[in-house]
């Protein structure tokens, strides 16, 4: 009897295959050729998947004002509804691998309530030019999209544009509020399990930002949630899910802990992506936005493990 495969099994067979011929590379590059492999190892981790730009394209625009913005070298997608001169505005920014139009429930339920709405695809990402990004980049192009759209009602970042958001704020952008849905709170916890997904080896994992340290500047350590956080005068919501796979739930605790007036809303069953177009979500963060008490307060100790908050 022949035995006839489904497209759908057929390519999740050659995914599983694919992935395992990467892991076996970098356990053997690990040992083999350190540098070169962790070199290759840091280029990956900065390129995201292809899959957002295609969805991007296709997507469904809802009558967005489309327009592009320069951020040196590269341009950045903007899409605007509503009246931002007119209308209290709120910018949406997406996570790693994802895309503006990702957030479409979103804008018709602030629409609805009387708020402009604006998104963006990061760099490297969706309709944006470009080919890898960092969470600084991130930062940068909120900071840029922010400024050119004038004072904010509120951000909202899922993920690494949660991260991004913080990090903005910190920086001064001008947002009354902000809602940050499975933020990202520390990028070394993050490349670590990145390290461990793709095999390479432990002794590697910890120096996956070598070279983006040396050619930027930057300590990654000063990029962590607990260290910018406490800086910012804007009161916050933290949505997170208690089972998410990718971004740890402590993580979104341990922004509501040390940011001084945020409350931590936990939910249960909706993981790292449905978390951000599910509708009780969308509805919570309306009713803060309005001013309404979502969530609850985070109450420091003397015991945090990264100090008082």
């Amino acid at each position: 009897m022949a035995v006839i495969a489904s497209p759908k099994k057929s390519t999740n067979v050659r995914n599983i295959a694919r992935l395992a011929v990467l892991r076996t590379g970098y356990r053997l590059g690990s040992w083999l050729m350190p540098v070169i492999t962790l070199q290759r190892a840091f280029r990956l981790f900065g390129t995201p998947l292809p899959g957002g730009r295609l969805r991007a394209r296709h997507s469904d625009t809802a009558g967005a004002r489309i327009h592009e913005l320069p951020f040196g070298r590269e341009r950045i997608t903007v899409y605007v509804w509503g009246d931002a001169a007119t209308q209290p505005l709120v910018l949406l920014a997406h996570g790693w691998s994802g895309y503006g139009l990702f957030f479409l429930p979103w804008v018709q339920a602030l629409r609805s309530a009387g708020y402009a709405v604006a998104t963006f695809d990061q760099v490297a990402h969706g309709r944006s030019s470009g080919y890898r990004a960092t969470l600084p980049m991130f930062a940068d192009v909120l900071h840029r999209v922010a400024n050119h759209l004038g004072p904010l009602a509120a951000v909202v970042g899922h993920s690494l544009g949660g991260a991004a958001a913080m990090l903005a704020l910190s920086r001064g952008i001008a947002a009354e509020r902000a809602v940050l849905i499975a933020p990202a709170a520390d990028p070394g916890l993050a490349a670590q399990r990145f390290a461990g997904f793709i095999g390479l080896a432990e002794h590697l994992s910890g120096r996956l930002f070598d070279e983006f340290e040396s050619l930027t500047g930057i300590c990654v350590d000063t990029l962590q949630a607990h260290v910018n956080a406490p800086h910012i005068g804007r009161t916050a919501l933290i949505v997170h899910d208690l089972e998410d796979g990718e971004v740890p739930w402590a993580e979104g605790e341990r922004y509501a802990r040390y940011w001084p007036d945020a409350r931590l809303l936990s939910t249960t069953g909706l993981g790292h992506n449905r978390i951000v177009t599910a509708a009780p979500v969308i509805a919570s963060a309306l009713r803060f936005l309005q001013g309404q008490p979502v969530g609850d307060r985070v109450v420091s100790s003397p015991n945090l493990p990264y100090g008082w908050a």
